[in-house]
């Protein structure tokens, strides 16, 4: 009784399964980020982003491009590089404890990942609709796509592919081969960067006018959606606690 006393005293001592600090502080980093993005396209868009020739427009969209073009890679070699080189070599031998811990980290991945889906798919995908339904594009690379396409669709594909490497590497559920269900989640949803070659080729050939229900944009709403393969992750999850709870009270 005396030693269950004090490992129960010492679980309790230790830092909490669920980091609310670093999840906070994930998604306030997005949403000011964007809320950034957003004010200097409300800003220079109008102003210096209407005619692709003008000086300007090289100044202040352009130069946006490639820096942020520049910025994904290094954070991605980075990032990606960090979690694979600190990996868990011994992932199989971790404690109950430790594991129920890794796992609500990889929640936090998640709930980022969906941020950051939000974010490129669904808010800066119709904002660019409607920015092309008012302004007839003179190039492809205008402020909308600069940001939607080349920025925040590469954001929410290195976080994606960030979290599958975390649960990869740190959580033994994940060990045997790559789970179908990641695999929908992440790469289904990086398939719209390649798609966006097609989207600007049949825009520049066909002229077509900047409709969702258009044919073109249908490999928009299938990549799309396999976003929902984060549904067959959440199993995994809720099977993997179901048995960590097990072995708590056994």
């Amino acid at each position: 009784m005396a030693a269950i006393s004090e490992s129960v005293k010492a679980d309790a001592a230790e830092a909490p399964l669920l980091n609310k600090k670093n999840m906070f502080a994930g998604a306030a980093l997005y949403v000011v980020f964007y809320a950034w993005v957003r004010w200097y396209e409300g800003i220079y868009g109008w102003s210096a982003g209407l005619d692709s020739f003008a000086p300007e427009f090289e100044t202040y969209w352009m130069n946006f491009l490639y820096i942020e073009m520049v910025a994904e890679i290094v954070v991605a070699s980075v990032l990606w590089g960090y979690i694979w080189k600190t990996r868990d070599r011994k992932v199989l031998s971790i404690t109950p404890r430790e594991e129920l811990r890794r796992h609500f980290t990889h929640w936090i991945w998640l709930v980022m990942y969906g941020i950051a889906v939000y974010y490129g798919a669904s808010y800066f995908t119709e904002q660019d609709g409607t920015w092309h339904q008012t302004i007839v594009r003179d190039t492809d690379f205008t402020p909308s796509h600069i940001i939607e396409f080349y920025l925040a669709y590469p954001i929410y594909i290195i976080t994606g592919v960030a979290s599958l490497l975390y649960a990869k590497t740190r959580l033994p559920a994940y060990q045997q081969g790559l789970p179908l269900q990641y695999l929908v989640a992440v790469i289904g949803p990086f398939m719209i960067l390649p798609n966006v070659g097609l989207n600007e080729w049949g825009h520049t050939f066909w002229f077509m006018e900047e409709l969702f229900v258009a044919p073109l944009h249908y490999g928009f709403v299938f990549f799309g959606w396999a976003t929902l393969g984060v549904l067959g992750i959440v199993n995994i999850e809720v099977a993997s606690l179901s048995k960590l709870l097990k072995k708590d009270l056994a």
